[in-house]
């Protein structure tokens, strides 16, 4: 007899696909000046889904036969993600007001790239993996063009569509060599026993197709030497679109990253543990090397969050025999993506209101803001410090974490890995200077104050004092991020 299903599990995701339906059906037949209904209620829901996912704290539940699952690691990510939803929302409602996304087709699909987004952390079988990457990237590809009227908009969307077909071919051929490898098994604790018990005459097999899961991957995350999309895609598309890819995008890459090489593929790591240490230094060095030649604002964030992913690959280096060992670096990668996601809204807040009076957003168009903005100079000098990995900012603790994971528990690889990742932050410390040394140092062009959107400046203000609170408060900070660990083997469970 078939199973009920757990409708309380399913039930932020539920509440999701409600408002996605409500919101879909609004824009269609509601008249034009009524369609602005879309974006309270587009907001009302992601507060709903918030609400459903905090009742599932503490809880372990399971829906679908084990293939979703709530745990300690989905709830604190569905909650991440819900937050970055309404962070997204707050920073959209500009172009409300001022006509530019009238059409409740954005929210639609914002929405349902968050939907994703949620499936993402829960889902414990490769088939549910892949629909909800290609859930939270679909969208996304017509969400980065839809400046219709403007060619880097077309240009950028256009690169991310067919990175985004090439990296799901190669992600789901080698998905579907391990179906067949692993003897028709989906669930990912099921893989990582197949492949335990696998003939060693298709172990290279196994490892091939292993390479091409993590390639396919590293496409979403902007990894080296998979990362030239990314630049052109964040420039073109809205403001507010660039900080979901930046943040909630990539964050859902690693949250499917996380699960495959903890979980499934963790016996296997001494084939893949090399290739994250290529992809750590690659994606970090060049991210922060060309962030240097930057002079546009999105450009130069796009390029720092290049320079980040290499950062949040780097625990993946260190994965071990040893529980204790992995659960350190699963820790520090969970506590480095959620404070990235702070400082990164932030930052994209700031330009959201810089972008009202100057649209190119070039770095000379913050000059003066410290006068004009003192609010935004503060909180934008805030978060650049944060994003370089200094006091007294919260990315400070954040870098910390994974230097200590790597010299602790690294070995010799883990101290050449730290080392790079040293030398990298130094370099990176240039570059997210330029902002602020315009901000506070350079005269502004004009001298009217700067009219942020009340939403814009909530945002601001509320993400300021999280990067300045996880500084002044970190241990509280870093014992939810140990909390947050799968359940497996791998990680002590």
């Amino acid at each position: 007899m078939p199973q009920p299903v757990d409708l309380h599990a399913i039930a932020p995701e539920a509440i999701l696909g409600v408002t996605i339906l409500v919101v879909l059906v609004v824009d269609a037949f509601l008249p034009a000046r009524r369609r602005w209904l879309a974006m309270p209620l587009s907001m009302l829901g992601v507060l709903a889904a918030l609400v459903a996912t905090l009742t599932l704290l503490g809880q372990e539940r399971e829906a679908f036969g084990g293939h979703l699952v709530v745990d300690r690691f989905a709830v604190t990510f569905k909650l991440f993600f819900l937050g970055v939803a309404i962070v997204v929302l707050a920073l959209s409602l500009r172009y409300v007001r001022e006509g530019r996304f009238y059409q409740g087709e954005y929210y639609f699909l914002l929405l349902t790239s968050f939907l994703g987004c949620l499936l993402m952390p829960s889902a414990r079988d490769l088939l549910m993996l892949f629909i909800a990457l290609e859930l939270v990237s679909a969208p996304g590809f017509l969400m980065a063009a839809f400046r219709k009227g403007d060619v880097r908009s077309n240009e950028g969307g256009l690169k991310f569509f067919l990175i985004g077909v090439l990296s799901a071919a190669v992600m789901l051929y080698g998905m579907s060599l391990l179906y067949g490898l692993t003897g028709g098994r989906t669930g990912l604790a099921e893989i990582a026993g197949a492949l335990r018990d696998l003939d060693p005459d298709h172990l290279l097999l196994a490892d091939a197709a292993i390479l091409f899961v993590v390639v396919g991957l590293a496409f979403k995350v902007s990894a080296f030497p998979f990362q030239f999309w990314a630049p052109d895609t964040y420039e073109g598309a809205p403001v507010p679109v660039a900080a979901f890819l930046a943040v909630a995008s990539k964050a859902a890459g690693f949250a499917g990253l996380l699960q495959l090489m903890f979980v499934a593929f963790v016996d296997r790591h001494e084939f893949w543990v090399p290739i994250f240490a290529f992809l750590s230094i690659g994606t970090m060095t060049i991210g922060n090397l060309v962030a240097l030649k930057q002079r546009q604002a999105v450009r130069l964030l796009a390029y720092s969050g290049i320079a980040q992913a290499g950062y949040m690959l780097l625990p993946f280096a260190l994965v071990t025999d040893d529980p204790g060992s992995n659960q350190v670096a699963f820790s520090a990668a969970v506590a480095y993506i959620v404070i990235y996601g702070v400082m990164n809204l932030g930052a994209f807040a700031v330009v959201t209101a810089v972008a009202r009076r100057s649209p190119q957003l070039l770095i000379e168009d913050f000059a003066g803001l410290g006068r004009v903005a003192p609010m935004l100079a503060v909180g934008m000098t805030l978060f650049m410090v944060s994003l370089a990995g200094a006091p007294p900012a919260g990315g400070f603790w954040a870098k910390v974490l994974i230097f200590r994971a790597a010299i602790e528990r690294g070995g010799e690889l883990g101290v050449w890995l730290a080392v790079a990742m040293l030398l990298n932050s130094v370099v990176s410390i240039y570059y997210y200077l330029l902002i602020p040394r315009q901000m506070l140092f350079r005269e502004p062009e004009r001298d009217e104050p700067l009219r942020t959107p009340a939403g814009v400046g909530a945002v601001v203000a509320l993400a300021t004092v999280a990067v300045l609170a996880i500084f002044v408060l970190p241990n509280p900070f870093a014992r939810l991020a140990e909390l947050a660990v799968l359940a497996g083997p791998s990680l002590g469970g």
